[in-house]
């Protein structure tokens, strides 16, 4: 084909067919010439190289018509190769288009695709020479109905809030119900199987795991090992091919469709704080490519070097405008596009952090925040890094929730047994004030997680005191080293009944907690069944079944309680409010929204430091209109202690009785129910027990 390029537009960026022809739009300000290169079907062959005829700005472009839906291709850039200054330019690289949302090809990890010579005394100061075309995947020219907008889908929620953290293939690998060819896949996702035990766990959303295409890392495919988890992203606008089903990248909005459908919401694990292009050290891929020292930030006086507040080896840099909107574009694709309805922000502080330091007004949170679309969604952050002034826990603005790692920390640490423990938990349970209650916030900005992907699970946080990371290749020195956990005794699987049923009951308290406490829950996907993974806390390389949920191996019991939870936390607003709780005095009847006592009904000694047992009087918020008018009333007693005690309830008016409706001395969740006659209530040892106040005829 004789291809003819004109000027065609700076906008929109990326490769768009208009149904006449392809115009491509690229960004880089410092190169000197982008060159288009066209590609075979197969991808084997380069059919042209094409340099872009115009600029506009920093932004190259052009157009050719009757290039069709499809088309193979890629860039190449030109300009100064001095890394001392920041620049790495090298045409005899082939870099993908920031804005492809599909790719051709497989990435092969190797000398080949790095911008210098690694046999060089000079290392990345060296230039090398190597095509690395034929070892790449290639850009896609997409189907503009691929990308085209989708009717905006909300799902009804109906007092669900639970997030369910989950890995597409870790998930469905080996799930009973899911066919043998949609496992490891979006659609597997979706499966009705799937869809079925989320519903019965009350799953408002589910928070996929990286979903962005990503890079194996070549230190791991040297130890026969992968990036398993995906935080190594490659391109921010294209689905991970490896989860593809028989429907391609069609699976992947046919996935949220149906959840969505189904009233679940799908949330997505993104990383804009960094890419698979690692260090000075790393592969040639796309940004370094196109204009590293914008997409990068850079050690001031020595850009050779990356600021490396990730990590991961390099810094993106967001304070640049045009990779800013790079982000947004990407973070609007797919909502608008693909229909997920919020983000989990990895490693957040990095995205806001500006030449001063973090900054709450900075560039991002800003733009996200005035955006009439991204502002809606859901909105979480992970709110720290390795950078100066990195923790940032109640930091960001109302709009976003975060990551509570001093929930987590806090409740393994109270049922560990470590003292002085108790007035913190205290805090937690009622939405970690402390932290959000600022600005106008909620108590459900506070993302309230005792596991998550990177750490134990909850069977492995009560059956290992050790990280045990051997297969990872390590030397067991990556993962946690603090992970307050407690293995009821011995280290590891036992068939010792007492250690056993210790340790179950271990898994019901902080469950228990988790459901029981105000703000918005998150479950680690397979704790509900007690899955483990022999005590590796940072499985991020095994995409084999340590890494994969063994279903077959559930524990129906603790399934059932898991439920059991999850339906009671549904049925009860009180466990769910949106105000902050300190006690105020309600209207209706005088009474105080929020009380702490002991077991005898007295108030609570704070200043004990042997205090572990107390009782959390729940009533509406004396603040919140929706809640002026409820009666409810529920009472949940922690008793860590090894000793059998009894509970003083307040009393209950004329027409209404207590009802005990979580005990977690039992394991059997239909036996928990039982209506209270008098004004006392029994709690066994290391339990948890909550009561609420119905009428006498209900």
């Amino acid at each position: 084909m004789n291809y003819k390029l004109t000027s065609g537009r700076p906008t929109p960026l990326g490769a768009h067919y208009d149904g006449q022809g392809v115009n491509f739009a690229v960004f880089s300000e410092n190169a000197t010439k982008i060159e288009l290169c066209l590609f075979s079907p197969d991808g084997q062959s380069e059919l042209a190289r094409l340099p872009l005829p115009e600029r506009s700005g920093p932004i190259w472009h052009g157009y050719i018509e009757g290039l069709p839906v499809g088309a193979l291709y890629g860039y190449r850039a030109h300009g100064a190769y001095a890394p001392e200054q920041g620049h790495r330019f090298n045409p005899n690289k082939l870099l993908f288009d920031p804005y492809t949302r599909q790719f051709h090809g497989d990435w092969q990890v190797g000398p080949h695709i790095l911008g210098f010579d690694k046999q060089s005394a000079d290392i990345d100061l060296s230039f090398d020479e190597t095509d690395s075309a034929p070892f790449v995947a290639k850009s896609v020219v997409s189907d503009p109905q691929l990308i085209a907008f989708l009717e905006k889908q909300a799902p009804k929620l109906d007092g669900r809030d639970l997030i369910y953290e989950a890995h597409v293939k870790g998930l469905t690998m080996e799930y009973p119900g899911v066919d043998d060819d949609l496992r490891g896949t979006y659609e597997g996702l979706c499966s009705d199987a799937v869809i079925e035990h989320l519903l019965s766990m009350n799953v408002a959303a589910i928070e996929l795991m990286p979903v962005h295409s990503f890079l194996n890392d070549g230190f791991l495919q040297e130890k026969g090992l992968k990036n398993y988890w995906g935080y190594n992203t490659l391109s921010f606008f294209a689905a991970e091919p490896r989860y593809f089903g028989p429907q391609g990248i069609v699976g992947f909005r046919a996935m949220v469709e149906k959840l969505k459908a189904a009233g679940i919401r799908v949330l997505m694990d993104v990383v804009y704080n960094h890419t698979a292009e690692g260090d000075q050290l790393g592969p040639t891929l796309s940004y370094r490519g196109l204009d590293n020292a914008s997409y990068y930030r850079l050690q001031s006086g020595q850009e050779r070097y990356y600021v490396n507040d990730t990590g991961c080896g390099n810094t993106l840099n967001l304070t640049n405008p045009y990779v800013l909107r790079m982000v947004l574009d990407s973070l609007r694709f797919w909502v608008q596009s693909m229909g997920v309805d919020g983000f989990r922000f990895d490693l957040a502080t990095t995205l806001c952090r500006e030449h001063h330091g973090f900054d709450v007004n900075g560039g991002f949170l800003d733009a996200i925040r005035q955006d009439p679309i991204l502002s809606e969604v859901c909105l979480i952050a992970e709110p720290w890094d390795i950078g100066p002034g990195g923790y940032r826990l109640g930091g960001f603005p109302p709009e976003f929730r975060e990551w509570n790692d001093g929930y987590r920390d806090g409740v393994r640490k109270y049922w560990k047994g470590d003292p002085q423990t108790t007035p913190d938990l205290a805090s937690k349970l009622l939405g970690s004030a402390n932290h959000f209650d600022r600005s106008g916030r909620r108590a459900h900005a506070s993302v309230n997680f005792i596991t998550a992907h990177d750490g134990f699970t909850l069977a492995d946080l009560t059956r290992y005191n050790r990280r045990h990371n051997l297969a990872n290749g390590e030397n067991n020195q990556d993962g946690h080293g603090a992970n307050y956990s407690d293995n009821c005794g011995f280290e590891g699987e036992i068939d010792d009944p007492g250690i056993n049923a210790r340790r179950r009951r271990r898994q019901r308290n902080i469950m228990a907690t988790l459901l029981l406490s105000q703000g918005t829950p998150m479950m680690l996907a397979g704790d509900e069944i007690s899955n483990s993974q022999q005590g590796n806390n940072n499985a991020y390389c095994q995409d084999n079944p340590t890494g994969w949920i063994n279903w077959g191996e559930t524990d129906e019991n603790f399934k059932l309680f898991t439920k059991h939870l999850t339906d009671f936390r549904r049925r009860n607003p009180l466990l769910r409010q949106e105000r902050f709780l300190h006690g105020g005095e309600r209207e209706l009847d005088g009474k105080k929204d929020v009380e702490w006592t002991d077991f005898s009904g007295a108030s609570l000694q704070w200043g004990d430091p042997g205090l572990s047992n107390f009782c959390l009087i729940l009533r509406g918020s004396a603040e919140a209109a929706s809640l002026k008018d409820s009666r409810d009333v529920i009472v949940i007693a922690f008793n860590r202690s090894n000793n059998a005690a009894t509970i003083s309830l307040p009393e209950a008016p004329d027409g209404y009785h207590w009802v005990r409706e979580i005990d977690t001395a039992s394991d059997n969740a239909s036996v928990m129910r039982k209506v209270i006659s008098a004004t006392e209530c029994d709690i066994e040892g290391a339990s948890i027990v909550a009561v609420t106040l119905q009428p006498s005829d209900g």
